[in-house]
């Protein structure tokens, strides 16, 4: 694996000169390293560090020896997020080759633990995670008196998306983004609910009054249930008001699920639509907008458990914006190897336990 701290380099270190006792780059490394070996915290990592300092010093100089959580607080609040995210986005850029028509999902997830007292405002982050190569792409936060459709602008931005099928629930659903994703000369699948109420009421109305072109089922057992997915597509726009101002736009797409539950007996039928640039193929699309769940399920669901993300107190500055990325440098450090066998809690014990190991997740040579 190439080793991210090079992406970095340029990062602006925010401290006065004659107060650095420690070199803003071997932070960086012992935060990642911490990190990956399952610190949650920045009392764990300094306390990662401290037992690995016989260790440490045979590659770093740690001339101020290792820095104190209040340090690894201080530095990371003052860090310039915007500028972490960018060296993130171009080091995932080098090691990540998007197939074409491979998913790119989009979505927000919130950082439960992150209120301040008299605040209600909690850190919300918009990530991109690519399904095939199983890596978050980049991140950004969303600012505290806006929301995602501010965020999504500036994340597609920083990614090279050319070929790809971007998927985004109803919140991105507007026509600026649709815009900027086919000028990235990518696709999109974008959900559509009551936020868009005049698109939404002319989709329904389209698929009651026109023959769908291609229709396409799948059926998925597991979990204890039985899901039916029923997709249907419509290239026929001539019933949406004002179609062209959707850039790109070729498809209208119905999904009807039924969910039975073993258990109880019961079941659950929801109906969704979408707006997709693609042409109208009823089985492909079915598929894209399955895969975009795989952001739920691989990232968020494992930044929580794994991680412990939900649960982080992290409030000072842009601390918890950062180590939410240090979360996700581990992560994909974690999801592309490919020479340990066990789940994400097992690799960050073998990370900690084996240095060669650990070593090798760096990209360092010792």
């Amino acid at each position: 694996m190439e080793n991210p701290l090079k992406y970095f380099s340029e990062l602006r270190d925010p401290r006065v000169e004659r107060t650095r006792e420690h070199l803003l780059e071997e932070i960086l490394l012992i935060a990642i390293a911490a990190v990956l070996s399952g610190a949650n915290s920045w009392n764990e990592i300094e306390h990662y560090g401290k037992s690995k300092r016989e260790w440490l010093k045979t590659f770093l100089t740690l001339p101020g020896g290792i820095p104190s959580h209040d340090t690894f607080n201080r530095v990371f609040a003052a860090l310039d997020a915007e500028q972490f995210e960018q060296g993130f986005a171009a080091w995932v850029a080098s090691i990540a080759k998007l197939t074409a028509g491979e998913v790119v999902a989009i979505d927000g997830k919130t950082l439960c633990g992150t209120r301040q007292a008299g605040k209600k405002q909690l850190v919300h982050m918009v990530s991109a995670w690519a399904g095939a190569n199983n890596l978050v792409l980049g991140q950004r936060k969303v600012d505290e008196k806006s929301n995602e459709i501010t965020a999504i602008p500036k994340l597609l931005d920083a990614l090279e998306l050319s070929g790809t099928v971007v998927t985004i629930d109803a919140m991105g659903c507007q026509r600026q983004i649709a815009a900027k994703i086919v000028e990235k000369k990518a696709d999109y699948i974008l959900a559509v609910k009551e936020n868009q109420q005049l698109l939404l009421d002319d989709i329904k109305d389209s698929f009651k009054m026109l023959a769908a072109d291609a229709v396409a089922e799948h059926l998925d057992c597991g979990h204890g249930r039985v899901e039916t997915r029923r997709c249907s597509v419509l290239g026929d726009l001539t019933l949406l008001d004002k179609s062209d101002d959707w850039k790109g736009l070729r498809s209208l797409v119905r999904i009807e699920a039924a969910r039975f539950h073993k258990a109880s007996g019961k079941t659950e039928l929801e109906t969704r639509y979408y707006i997709t640039s693609l042409a109208p193929e009823a089985e492909r699309i079915n598929s894209l907008v399955r895969q975009h769940w795989g952001i739920e399920n691989k990232l968020h669901w494992v930044l929580d458990v794994a991680f412990g993300e939900d649960l982080s107190r992290k409030r000072a500055g842009n601390a918890a914006q950062n180590f939410s990325l240090l979360n996700r440098i581990a992560l994909n450090l974690l999801k592309t190897d490919k020479t340990c066998k066990l789940g994400i809690h097992g690799k960050r014990l073998a990370a900690a336990w084996d240095h060669p190991y650990l070593l090798r997740l760096l990209g360092v040579d010792n």
